[in-house]
């Protein structure tokens, strides 16, 4: 299992049901809308589904994947179909820029992000993970390889602030234990999410894995919810309100 630099997910094969089940959490995106600070235009980058999309400003979002670009509301924001390395809007033409889990997807990190650069004249801000941090995650017990996975994949949060340049501030996000998006952390006090094949698509390393790794790990982690043996070990995440774990902001300046 050898983790490309990035791309490697099809939207369009393996993207339905995103917009079920990778939903704004409204404490995360308050990180996000505050770092976008007053801005009133925004180009949202990789736009996905729209999630963290900010309200009552005038957002246009970019999205390279037709199935996704379907998920989305309708009469949210305009939509276009490009891609992070170029994008077809003028020197300048937001005030701020955003794009949120997606640069591991892109096929040029550096120069998406200087595109980024060149088509705001404010912040940019990222919301992405730091794959340094993923063995904090439990799941390194059931799937080694899933967050071996993962670390492989995520450029480094080093890679991204040299790349974006300026004054650039990376902040650690902090998870809520009800967290209504469905990336993997979200689900960490709640185990038994992770036993539901709709989640797991919804989150694309389970993809790279293997069925045979997928199925080990999942049977497992069941046998162990039913023995206590899970709890005996992590009970403590269920009571907890956070967990700070992977998840970053990076905002920069101009």
């Amino acid at each position: 299992m050898t983790a490309p630099t990035a791309g490697d997910f099809d939207y369009e094969t393996h993207g339905g049901g995103y917009a079920l089940r990778r939903r704004t959490d409204p404490r995360i995106a308050a990180f996000v809308h505050a770092a976008l600070g007053e801005a009133r235009t925004v180009v949202n980058v990789g736009a996905g589904a729209g999630s963290y999309e900010p309200v009552g400003r005038c957002v246009v979002a970019v999205e390279p994947s037709a199935r996704m670009r379907a998920q989305r509301l309708t009469g949210r924001a305009q939509v276009v179909a490009a891609v992070a390395e170029a994008l077809p809007f003028a020197d300048g033409a937001f005030a701020a820029a955003m794009a949120t889990n997606t640069v591991h997807q892109w096929a040029d990190l550096e120069r998406g992000l200087c595109e980024l650069r060149r088509v705001s004249r404010g912040p940019v801000v990222l919301l992405t993970f730091d794959g340094d941090a993923f063995d904090r995650n439990w799941l390194v017990e059931y799937v080694p390889e899933l967050v071996a996975y993962e670390q492989r994949r995520m450029p480094s949060i080093g890679r991204i602030v040299a790349a974006l340049g300026g004054t650039t501030v990376v902040t650690p996000v902090p998870v809520p234990a009800d967290c209504c998006d469905g990336f993997i952390e979200a689900f960490l006090g709640r185990p038994e999410c992770f036993l539901d094949p709709t989640i797991r698509r919804a989150q694309s390393p389970w993809v790279f894995i293997g069925p045979e790794i997928v199925a080990r790990g999942v049977a497992q982690l069941r046998a162990d919810l039913v023995s206590g043996a899970w709890d005996r070990r992590h009970a403590a995440l269920r009571l907890q309100n956070e967990f700070t774990g992977a998840l970053r902001l990076i905002t920069a300046y101009p």
